[in-house]
């Protein structure tokens, strides 16, 4: 699957959307993506994890493991394909900063590992999950997104590769400076992330 296939998937199950948003970082957009549109269809999260699966079949990988919660989602359906096991990093409990492995998760020396994940922007779940495996010994393949809507900023400031099956620029505006509050463009507030004040 190569990004146009990916995009025209995500826009076929209403992923891809057009209006006027408010992002979790508080700025606004014309373009959102909705990854819980297509993680809801297990079809189609199948048919997109496969562009995974083929691009890491032949690196040995013994792990795949997702931050939660689109990323718990596709590391399961990626280790299904590939026949590996999957693992999660859980936000640590009582409000701490940071990720952890629970629930009897473990790791033996040497596992060779892909991180997978939904949607890059700010890269911080990434990094809090590349952060919990440095306690494991472990070595770290790939990180592995859907879609880089980071421009390629993040890519340079992560500890491992970075593969995406897409690329998105998406234009974002202060909103003292948003032409569609300008034009009385509605506005909405997708996702479960607070927006900062």
């Amino acid at each position: 699957m190569d990004g146009q296939d990916l995009f025209d998937r995500l826009k076929q199950v209403g992923a891809l959307k057009q209006g006027h948003f408010l992002l979790a970082s508080g700025r606004h957009s014309d373009r959102y993506l909705e990854k819980f549109d297509l993680l809801r269809r297990p079809g189609d999260t199948e048919a997109v994890c496969r562009g995974f699966a083929d691009r890491f079949r032949h690196e040995r990988i013994d792990v795949a493991v997702g931050p939660t919660t689109g990323g718990v989602l596709l590391a399961f359906e990626v280790g299904r394909q590939l026949g590996i096991a999957a693992a999660y990093a859980e936000r640590r409990g009582d409000g701490e900063p940071g990720r952890e492995f629970r629930r009897g998760t473990t790791f033996e020396p040497g596992q060779r590992v892909v991180v997978v994940d939904d949607i890059l922007t700010t890269g911080g779940s990434v990094r809090e999950t590349l952060a919990a495996l440095r306690l494991h010994p472990v070595d770290v393949v790939a990180v592995a997104v859907l879609v880089d809507r980071s421009g390629g900023r993040v890519a340079r400031e992560l500890e491992a590769p970075l593969v995406a099956l897409a690329t998105m620029d998406v234009d974002t505006w202060d909103p003292a400076d948003c032409p569609l509050c300008f034009a009385e463009v509605p506005l909405a507030k997708p996702g479960t992330t607070a927006v900062p004040s």
